[in-house]
């Protein structure tokens, strides 16, 4: 079985990251290592951090300067980069993990034998999130070829040709993207309840639907493929001014031309995987 190293970036998560941090001490089969990244925390976060890294051989942590300003893409992706920096030991599967979650004892014990098989690049569970009721029940965007950014696992081929995480709004799409364009599979693993102890979206501010609107162009999308995606991310969030605020999002960076994330092929590829989508039709 494969061998795999964690890296958990954490702003003011001291409320989650001991019940992640426990879970992972339980896991049947134990990472090599976990890179905990303080991410400038001004709660109890770095304390907790550390008791835990005094009590166990596999677990340390690092301290990583940033702004407070709690946006989805870039803060938690540059982390998450340095901790990948200060990792000690050679890993085969890479993890990044959200500190908000309680993973089943067994995750990596199901999760590692699917990346045998070399065409798999990225792999994970499903996401359950509690209702008002306090029943946990899944809350799985994007259907079950997209693993959540919140746990996902990384292969190393994958990892070094897809050139890691991009420190943009998007990051946890263009992954899966450019690994499909590299010839690798997603494999999500339904069985595998992942506990999610913060909604989704909970904590982001309201300039993140025009983030998301100027990552559609980012990723070459193109025009008439960014107002479908708008309107389905919409419709689920059931907000027409989601639909807008997106669409000004792609037209404001298209008019101050932000740097794209992908290259001209690998556009091409992305637009013709969304439509094949789209249409029904099987695409790689």
């Amino acid at each position: 079985m494969k061998n795999y190293s964690v890296i958990i970036p954490a702003h003011n998560e001291a409320n989650f990251l001991k019940g992640l941090l426990q879970s992972l001490c339980k896991q049947s089969v134990q990472a090599s290592e976990i890179v905990l990244v303080n991410d400038n925390s001004t709660d109890q976060t770095e304390a907790l951090m550390e008791r835990f890294a005094k009590e166990h051989k596999n677990i340390h942590y690092v301290n990583h300067p940033s702004t407070d300003q709690h946006l989805p893409g870039g803060k938690v992706i540059q982390a998450f980069s340095f901790g990948l920096k200060n990792l000690k030991q050679p890993f085969e599967v890479i993890v990044k993990l959200d500190a908000d979650l309680i993973l089943p004892n067994n995750y990596f014990e199901e999760l590692l034998p699917f990346f045998e098989n070399p065409k798999i690049g990225i792999a994970g569970g499903f996401c359950f999130e509690q209702n008002a009721n306090g029943q946990w029940k899944r809350n799985h965007p994007m259907g079950h070829d997209h693993v959540r950014g919140a746990f996902k696992a990384y292969s190393k081929e994958c990892f070094s040709a897809i050139g890691g995480l991009l420190p943009a709004m998007g990051w946890d799409t263009i992954d899966e993207l450019l690994a499909r364009f590299f010839d690798f599979e997603t494999q999500t693993l339904a069985k595998l309840e992942v506990k999610h102890l913060r909604p989704l979206g909970a904590g982001y501010s309201a300039q993140v639907a025009q983030l998301q609107g100027a990552a559609f162009y980012s990723m070459r999308y193109g025009f008439l493929l960014s107002v479908l995606a708008s309107l389905k991310n919409a419709l689920s969030k059931k907000d027409t001014n989601a639909f807008f605020c997106l669409l000004k999002g792609y037209r404001k960076a298209k008019q101050q031309q932000h740097p794209f994330l992908v290259t001209v092929e690998q556009g091409k590829f992305i637009r013709n995987y969304r439509w094949s989508k789209i249409w029904g039709k099987n695409s790689r």
